[in-house]
């Protein structure tokens, strides 16, 4: 095996039990290949630090090859769209195409009339950012354009920044939208540039801090603080405008203080629309393998009966003008008010985009660049936002109506942008003076797969706790203290949980599993025995500065000594031996001063043989360093733990820092000092690396403590229960790697 040591099985039967030396008769721990500890691995396999690559330096180069890829990265368009089959596809998207701009179209108005805006601001939303998406996003399957929860954040600047008017005038309403258009189309840039910045320096990771518990309790808070949001156009109230914390729990306290001041005609209108809308789409789940598209269900609640009228009334949306609108630079004075709201619009609408696009990519097995995305969805922002849209995102509904229904590639994107600029130029007066409470009712029922989330609470409560407690808070913060502040909260207690979980891991002492070099907790398996003499403990979560004092803790409590009161009592022994020992001197050194006259008459004749005696006095000094120490506990009187060998299984470390290796050797010295040896075992090769970069091996603990398996620390433990020996041990050449049992 090259570590055997003809000692060892000796001295390693001395320090047990009968029993336990029994027990480590029945199991013949050997291998057929050596023990490796690290240095034999690294001898062995020739280890060397892995090249560093330096991507940096591949940016800074140019030349005609590398820029015609980069076109290729930043414009997937010209990718795929060379290579579209027409004959396979065309048709789908065109149905697609048709199916999601009808849907969007009112969806459109009434996402604007969410937002605080005229309904036509909601058309600009559906048209210009939806054919941006087209050139740059790697998504085939998202629509992209006006979506609830973006426009109740929105709506949510848009009203603080530019209030309700007091009264309904035609004057106020004027002056009002005249002031919230900038409001939204600056937000929009702002979005669009916080995206694309982060895109381009590879940012897109930024999402992986928004987990799914976190993002659709989120989005189901905000479905409750859209469908909150529209009461007053179903029962067609007129409420007092309210921002900030608590602003959604305000608003409900006055809906119901104003019940009674409802218009019968305006809440019959919504509910005859909802009940529309409701049994439509019914009929296009139930019939949704016979037809060829979906029933247009908001398109004839739009356009149906009593939906349009002559002249603006009380509760009408008002006209569409004809046209696009020329484009308009951002008001830069809006730029700190908005810079907070923005980054938040921003992250948001990227995860959710982000979010549906990985869903349908593994479907259809694709891949979906999340960098490329970031920078697709900011340039759509960026864009739309000079052409006086507010910011967008990908609708749920709509993404799946546009797979549903044959779409294969963005486009169908294209084509409803298309049908929606011919809304625009010429047939928005179609679409005049629309009933809010059309609108309200065409929001309130596409809620109804984000509401749906609310089953999520049972399903995370039988699946993961944690996840559930990410769910509740998130969609508490969210519903108390509006959107923005709702997400800081999520974010950082989703955070502080991972903290926390890190900090409270499950700690286990590990045994064999009978006939195999398998190690696992004792408590779980009741086949896995402890091996005697050998404690091996292991922690399923790595060391660093918030969980390290809890590991040396748990350790100490596992292993069954209390290693800190040894200790201490046996400094105060030790103190007490020399206290001894010096008193012992003094009162030698009193006697030799007394007695000197009488010592030096009596010495002189033996200075002829003082050379012999102090030969004499060397050998009696080197037989008494071979004698047992005085200081060991069991020379003490000390109670001795049951093990000689303490293995800690390194294996779920990812990384160390300065705590991590201050513990670990505080870890060492301790059960040293109670004559316990420690060996780690499994630890990766950057984990290596980071403790030879922390100067953690020195002349007491080097690479011959660590091994490459626990099964090797064992087996290597069982036959050195001494510190490991300085000699240096053959290495011979590796067989199986299969530990044999008798």
């Amino acid at each position: 095996m090259g570590l055997a040591d003809a000692s060892g099985p000796r001295d390693t039967q001395a320090l047990l039990s009968a029993t336990q030396a029994m027990e480590l008769r029945r199991r013949d721990y050997h291998m057929e290949r050596p023990l490796l500890n690290q240095e034999h691995l690294e001898e062995l396999g020739r280890w060397g630090s892995a090249p560093r690559t330096h991507q940096w330096r591949t940016w800074l180069q140019c030349s005609r090859a590398q820029a015609y890829a980069l076109l290729l990265q930043h414009l997937p368009v010209l990718v795929w769209l060379p290579r579209y089959p027409v004959r396979d596809w065309l048709l789908g998207d065109l149905l697609s195409g048709l199916s999601v701009a009808i849907m969007q179209l009112p969806q459109g108005l009434a996402y604007a009339l969410l937002a605080g805006l005229p309904p036509v601001f909601g058309l600009y939303s559906s048209f210009y950012p939806v054919f941006i998406y087209f050139l740059f996003g790697t998504s085939r399957h998202i629509s992209v354009g006006t979506f609830a929860v973006m426009s109740v954040m929105v709506g949510s600047v848009t009203e603080s920044l530019a209030p309700q008017a007091l009264n309904d005038s035609m004057i106020n309403e004027t002056a009002r939208d005249a002031a919230r258009v900038p409001v939204a189309s600056t937000l929009s840039v702002l979005v669009g540039l916080f995206q694309v910045g982060l895109g381009l320096i590879h940012f897109g990771f930024v999402v992986t801090y928004l987990s799914e518990p976190l993002v659709r309790g989120y989005t189901t808070a905000a479905a409750v603080q859209v469908f909150v949001s529209q009461l007053k156009y179903v029962f067609g109230l007129h409420l007092s405008s309210h921002s900030g914390p608590l602003s959604l729990i305000y608003t409900v306290l006055e809906v119901c203080w104003k019940l009674p001041q409802s218009k019968v005609g305006t809440v019959v209108t919504a509910a005859v629309a909802g009940v529309v809308l409701v049994v439509v789409k019914l009929l296009n789940d139930k019939l949704q393998q016979q037809l060829p598209m979906p029933i247009p269900g908001e398109l004839l609640t739009v356009r149906g009966p009593g939906s349009g009228g002559q002249g603006r009334r009380a509760g009408q949306a008002g006209s569409l003008p004809r046209g696009l609108v020329p484009p308009v630079a951002p008001n830069t004075k809006l730029f700190s008010k908005l810079v907070g709201s923005a980054f938040t619009i921003a992250v948001v609408g990227f995860a959710i985009a982000i979010s549906l696009g990985k869903i349908f990519a593994l479907r259809h097995g694709y891949r979906v660049d999340s960098n490329q995305e970031l920078v697709a969805l900011g340039l759509s922002n960026l864009i739309g936002g000079i052409f006086q849209c507010f910011p967008v995102s990908c609708s749920m509904s709509r993404s799946l109506v546009q797979e549903s229904t044959g779409g294969n590639s963005q486009v169908a994107g294209a084509i409803s942008s298309l049908f929606i600029l011919l809304i625009i130029v010429k047939l928005g007066e179609l679409f005049h003076d629309l009933p809010k409470a059309v609108l309200a009712a065409i929001i309130i029922v596409n809620l109804k797969g984000m509401l749906r989330q609310l089953s999520d609470m049972r399903s995370l409560w039988k699946a993961n706790r944690a996840d559930l407690l990410i769910w509740l808070v998130t969609f508490t913060a969210t519903i108390l203290l509006n959107l923005d502040l709702g997400l800081v909260v999520a974010v950082i207690f989703s955070l502080l949980l991972v903290v926390v979980r890190t900090q409270m891991p499950h700690y286990s002492v590990l045994g064999q599993v009978p006939d195999t070099d398998i190690y696992r907790d004792v408590a779980e398996y009741s086949e896995a025995k402890e091996v005697p003499g050998v404690k091996v403990f292991r922690s399923s979560a790595t060391v660093y500065f918030a969980n390290a004092e809890f590991y040396s803790d748990a350790l100490k409590q596992r292993c069954g000594v209390d290693v800190d009161f040894l200790i201490s009592q046996k400094k105060k022994l030790l103190k007490k031996q020399e206290q001894l020992k010096l008193k012992q001197l003094q009162k030698e050194e009193k006697l030799q001063k007394q007695a000197g006259p009488l010592l030096s008459a009596c010495l002189a004749p033996q200075q002829v043989s003082s050379g012999d005696k102090m030969e004499d006095a060397t050998a009696n000094g080197q037989e008494d360093s071979k004698a047992p120490d005085g200081s060991t506990l069991k020379a003490l009187g000390l109670p001795q733990p049951d093990f000689h060998s303490l293995i800690l299984d390194l294996g779920a470390l990812s990384f160390v820092d300065t705590v991590c290796l201050k513990s670990l050797k505080n870890i060492f010295h301790d059960f040293r000092e109670i004559e316990v040896e420690v060996y780690m075992a499994a630890c990766h090769s950057p984990v290596v690396s980071q403790l030879e970069a922390g100067h953690f091996f020195d002349a007491s603990i080097t690479k011959k403590h660590l091994f490459a398996s626990v099964h090797d620390a064992v087996t290597f433990a069982l036959q050195h229960p001494r510190p490991v020996p300085d000699s240096p041990v053959s290495v011979s050449r590796p067989l199986a790697c299969r530990a044999l049992f008798c």
